[in-house]
């Protein structure tokens, strides 16, 4: 056995590109990870890596090895998931991304629920706006409500989300109601920012195809709650999925803006990178929490349909 953790160790080290982004995501130290690469280096007799204090790259029978070594992991899911599929529980480690709101509010209630279910299963959940490369950060799986551009993975969707244009009764008092999707150049829009992000501008539809318009404002974070807060506390304009800001929009709170004109919708999926054999360990999350997940938007969204939307902007 350990000899199989020494080998794992070695494969997320080529992967990360160093001994401490591995221990990060292993969750050991670098000086654990630099001790079971030399082990692992003593029993087969070369040298696998060369390592500095910034970075670890293969060596040529490294690179020889790093081939094998996969295979051997490999081969050890396909007998685990054999046995879990003949009736045998799921376990492991499994490790999971999701955006900071939908991970706080709806994803994290579920994980003892979930723990309870699969109890050999240790799910880890990582917290994050940003879009996090599944590959490079060594994630299993993601919870997202965005585009999926990355052929390297595969969704499992969850629900359409219609997203809503919002703001707090005191902010349009003061700045006037948008009439038309032109006026929103004149406001305060709340933005979420991060690399990669496509908030600079907003695509709304209409009667004559989607406008697309480079909204600005004073403000913007690269955490969608955030963004709530200062919406709430009258700061300007933000676009959420309805399901997120359900509660504030029934309460009057926030007051839904241009509802003629909506933003189109987001898929909320659960995503992991294309593997030849899924873990059981994966698929029992990715069925428990996509079945949990759709009925809770579902349940948030009761009721909120675009004319119900257009009633309370009234």
């Amino acid at each position: 056995m350990a000899l199989l953790e020494n080998i794992r160790v070695f494969v997320r080290v080529v992967e990360a590109g160093s001994l401490s982004a591995a221990g990060r995501q292993l969750r050991m130290s670098p000086a654990v990870v630099s001790h079971r690469l030399q082990q692992l280096e003593n029993h087969l007799g070369v040298r696998l890596i060369n390592r500095t204090t910034r970075q670890a790259r293969a060596t040529g029978q490294g690179e020889a090895f790093l081939a094998g070594a996969r295979e051997v992991l490999e081969a050890l899911e396909r007998a685990e998931s054999t046995v879990a599929g003949s009736g045998g529980a799921p376990r492991g480690s499994l490790r999971v991304t999701a955006p900071l709101g939908i991970g706080r509010r709806f994803l994290a209630p579920l994980v003892p629920a979930f723990r309870e279910r699969h109890p050999q299963i240790e799910l880890r959940l990582r917290l994050s706006d940003h879009l996090l490369d599944l590959l490079g950060e060594a994630v299993d799986a993601a919870v997202r409500l965005a585009p999926l551009s990355d052929s390297s993975l595969i969704a499992r969707q969850v629900a359409q989300c219609p997203r809503v244009l919002c703001a707090a009764p005191a902010y349009l008092e003061r700045h006037g109601v948008p009439r038309r999707p032109a006026d929103l150049l004149e406001h305060r829009c709340l933005l979420l920012r991060f690399p990669g992000s496509t908030q600079f501008r907003w695509t709304l539809e209409s009667p004559q195809g989607p406008v697309a318009l480079p909204v600005t404002g004073p403000f913007d974070a690269d955490d969608g709650d955030v963004l709530t807060g200062w919406a709430l506390a009258g700061h300007g304009i933000v676009m959420k999925p309805v399901f997120e800001v359900a509660g504030h929009l029934r309460s009057g709170e926030l007051q839904p803006v241009l509802p003629d004109f909506p933003p189109g919708p987001a898929t909320l999926a659960i995503v992991y990178p294309h593997r030849r054999l899924l873990p059981a360990r994966l698929r029992a999350f990715r069925d428990f929490a996509g079945e949990a997940l759709a009925a809770a938007v579902a349940r948030e969204m009761a009721g909120l349909d675009r004319q119900a939307l257009a009633r309370l902007a009234a």
